[in-house]
């Protein structure tokens, strides 16, 4: 069975860099995923108000907007089939229209029809950040957030897994099995000074459920210091030579404004490497 990896791209006002596409192709060759990119293209309302038309030339103006937003999006478009097309990896590509408040909502009802999604992601550009929070929380299936600024090859033969024995720590790493597959070497990291957790052996039960399946694992003992949660998981498991983070999603929705965790709220402030956030 192939898997099916989703690829949202933002185009308006802020586009995603074109680096999304080339860590999605690569994300998708290490997997052996068929991309489905989707520019999420703006359909801006048209304003009926004579003299708004009279002063400001509005229509025209909304005109420019929606060009330059399906501009940006072919653009991205071409950028994930040639790199694609480079790492040999089976590729659809689409345009979807929506009003801008609700790209996230129509990337997170997309998601819902394949495995993972790919989310390329900075932290300046808060359309991006709209998007990702939706899919993470809204979609139902696990999603990994790429920063856009990253230019190294991708490398997912050492993964770690953020481990507290909670159901969306649980979940997420479920969601990884793809990629555990994949890896030489597994780390569970268990935060110990972080939060009481519920039980003192969490990190090592884990490891060994996961040898259990074959895989390559081991139980990873980490202190904060007093570090946020995000930057210590996130430093540890680039220190340990790996290329992927996985951890739970934590937060709820509410309409379109999303309560976050911690932890996760962290990773979205300062996402330095691929996670994998699953909810």
């Amino acid at each position: 069975m192939k898997l099916q990896a989703f690829v949202p791209l933002v185009t308006y006002p802020d586009p995603n860099s074109p680096t999304t596409a080339a860590n999605a192709a690569a994300f998708a060759a290490h997997i052996d995923a068929k991309l489905h990119a989707a520019a999420l293209n703006a359909d801006i309302p048209a304003v009926a108000n004579a003299l708004s038309r009279l002063l400001m030339n509005l229509p025209e103006m909304i005109r420019e907007a929606e060009e330059l937003s399906r501009r940006q999006g072919r653009d991205l478009l071409d950028a994930v089939r040639e790199k694609a097309l480079v790492m040999d990896v089976e590729v659809a590509t689409q345009e979807v229209g929506a009003a801008l408040a609700f790209f996230g909502e129509t990337a997170a009802g997309h998601a819902r029809y394949h495995d993972l999604s790919l989310v390329g992601w900075s932290p300046g550009n808060p359309t991006s950040r709209m998007v990702a929070e939706a899919v993470i929380f809204g979609s139902g299936r696990p999603a990994v957030l790429m920063p856009e600024t990253s230019t190294e090859a991708i490398k997912l033969d050492r993964v770690a897994i953020a481990w507290d024995g909670s159901r969306v720590a649980a979940r997420a790493a479920g969601d990884s099995f793809p990629f555990l597959q994949l890896a030489s070497n597994i780390h569970v990291l268990t935060v110990g000074d972080e939060k009481p957790l519920a039980e003192a052996n969490a990190g090592a039960r884990m490891a060994g459920s996961l040898r259990e399946r074959g895989f390559p694992a081991e139980a990873v003992a980490v202190t904060g210091g007093g570090r946020p949660i995000a930057e210590t998981l996130q430093r540890q498991a680039s220190d340990m030579g790996c290329g992927l983070l996985v951890m739970g999603g934590y937060g709820h929705s509410r309409v379109r404004d999303f309560v976050l965790g911690g932890a996760t709220e962290g990773v979205l402030s300062d996402l330095t490497m691929p996670v994998l956030l699953s909810h």
